[in-house]
């Protein structure tokens, strides 16, 4: 898959779009250990190439004021930034959701996601239900914001 950005080529990726999600432990913003075998379903995971970026920004923030609304869902915001840009960013911006940091691609390998020529995530979103993805939405524009509502309501579906 062809990931763009501004309509220049940008990295080619071979992302896992269904079956089933390949379980991870990761550190949150305050070094605490999240595995997405341990969390309750639905699970929306919102990965994003850089939070310091206009886009990444409105997107974990989006997802944070949905995380707000929709308690029976476990979100998870997932980038390459360090645990420190994430939790001054999240301090900065009122964002008390769960941000992952994939600083060595344990995630991003696993889910095909890792743009290799700049070291960065593909904008993407899943929703993973009983350990499996259910919905996968792989952003060819980097500077596209993905489909919230989409993503919500197939969480939400029985």
């Amino acid at each position: 898959m062809i990931i763009t950005r501004h309509n220049d080529i940008f990295d080619d990726i071979t992302p896992l779009t269904a079956g089933q999600a390949p379980d991870f432990t990761l550190l949150d913003q305050n070094k605490t250990e999240v595995t997405l075998s341990k969390l309750p379903d639905p699970i929306i995971i919102s990965v994003f190439p850089d939070i310091n970026t206009r886009v990444c920004s409105l997107q974990t923030r989006r997802f944070n004021a949905e995380a707000a609304q929709n308690k029976a869902i476990s979100f998870l915001s997932i980038s390459n930034n360090t645990h420190e840009e994430q939790a001054n960013w999240c301090a900065a911006e009122g964002v008390d959701m769960t941000v992952l940091s994939d600083n060595d691609n344990v995630f991003g390998k696993a889910y095909g996601l890792v743009m290799t020529q700049a070291n960065l995530l593909a904008r993407s979103v899943y929703v993973v239900k009983n350990g499996q993805i259910v919905y996968s939405e792989i952003l060819t524009e980097m500077t596209d914001e993905p489909n919230y509502e989409e993503a919500l309501k197939v969480a939400t579906d029985n």
